[in-house]
């Protein structure tokens, strides 16, 4: 009885051990998918901050937790099992929908940069549409939420399509596919609304650290000031702590532009890589070669950093050949595109 006992504790020991073995692997993964995603990731967190402008301040933080919640939903329920049959019944589509995604991150990113050059969008909206006047606060707050959340659907769709490629280049393996995919896309979803609630409160907390006479008695504000004469721990942290507030105030304005501009580039390079790895898949691999033998004789020219010059100038390539696929898609959508998507809601709705 203790023989047959000590060896099923042994079979639990090994299975164990087997389990926390595939779990090390499929974060090892999870890490590699999330690295080949950080340029949507980078245009994720860049495109959120932006569905909180115009709300008021204590209704920030409530919606960018909605739309976390709903960017979990989007990943975890719709585009995790619907990755997963992908890989199972048609693994040869997964290509083809990566270039569409690719495809898709080219257009917004030279749409971005047309816009930023050539601004024609403030009176007219997005592709030419007059936008409404101001809803009232519920429904402009469930307004934003929605477009978010769509926004997001897209940018989760190619996420877990980048991170469903790389895993299924190294495991066959259904558990561990799918344990990927929603390691990844919990992990994400978490690291990007996590730092758009700090983005878009960052200014706020300057702000009260900017105003806070006493930020030693006050814990930095995060209990009453009280109306105490500030003592001499206040006096000394005073100028830093105000300093560092005036610091964010002034810098986030700046951040943020800086924050639109890397995600913007991220679409280019993201959009432009994928295209680019989509033709070789399909034996067009001349543009990766040539792309591969500038960015190594770069690297040689410039031996003590070499893996950052390749690693930069791969980027900049593709995201040169992301600026022309998507500049060559703008009047596509813009003739062809939004005008359709204009007819056929209009056709649901009169249908309704």
């Amino acid at each position: 009885m203790s023989v047959g006992l000590i060896g099923l504790l042994d079979d639990v020991v090994g299975l164990a051990k087997v389990a926390a073995a595939s779990l090390d692997d499929a974060a090892a993964q999870a890490g590699r998918a999330g690295a080949k995603a950080a340029g949507v990731v980078v245009d994720d967190a860049a495109v959120t901050p932006r569905y909180v402008v115009g709300l008021s301040a204590d209704r920030e933080l409530p919606i960018i937790g909605k739309i976390a919640l709903g960017s979990l939903k989007n990943k975890l329920v719709f585009l995790l099992p619907g990755a997963l049959l992908l890989s199972f019944v048609a693994p040869w589509a997964i290509t083809p929908l990566l270039m569409l995604g690719g495809a898709f991150l080219c257009y917004e990113g030279a749409e971005k940069a047309y816009e930023a050059l050539w601004p024609h969008a403030e009176k007219h909206g997005h592709g030419g549409i007059q936008p409404e006047e101001t809803p009232d606060p519920a429904r402009f707050e469930a307004e934003k939420v929605k477009g978010a959340v769509q926004t997001d659907l897209i940018l989760s769709a190619e996420i877990m399509a980048i991170t469903l490629s790389t895993v299924a280049e190294e495991t066959s393996s259904f558990w561990t596919q799918a344990l990927v995919l929603a390691i990844v896309g919990i992990g994400i979803t978490v690291v990007v609304y996590g730092a758009v609630a700090l983005i878009v409160k960052a200014d706020d907390a300057g702000l009260s650290l900017a105003q806070n006479p006493a930020p030693a008695s006050s814990l930095l504000g995060m209990r009453g000031i009280g109306t105490a004469t500030p003592g001499g721990a206040d006096r000394a942290l005073r100028p830093v702590t105000q300093g560092f507030g005036r610091a964010l105030v002034y810098g986030m304005p700046i951040f943020l532009k800086l924050l639109s501009l890397v995600g913007t580039a991220a679409m280019l390079w993201v959009g432009g890589g994928i295209i680019v790895h989509g033709l070789e898949e399909f034996g067009f691999d001349g543009l990766g070669h040539a792309i591969h033998d500038v960015a190594a004789a770069a690297g040689h020219a410039i031996a003590g950093i070499a893996g950052a010059v390749e690693w930069f100038v791969t980027a900049a390539l593709s995201g040169v050949v992301g600026l022309v696929v998507g500049a060559a898609l703008i009047p596509l959508v813009h003739s062809v595109a939004i005008p359709a998507w204009g007819k056929l809601r209009g056709r649901t709705t009169a249908a309704h």
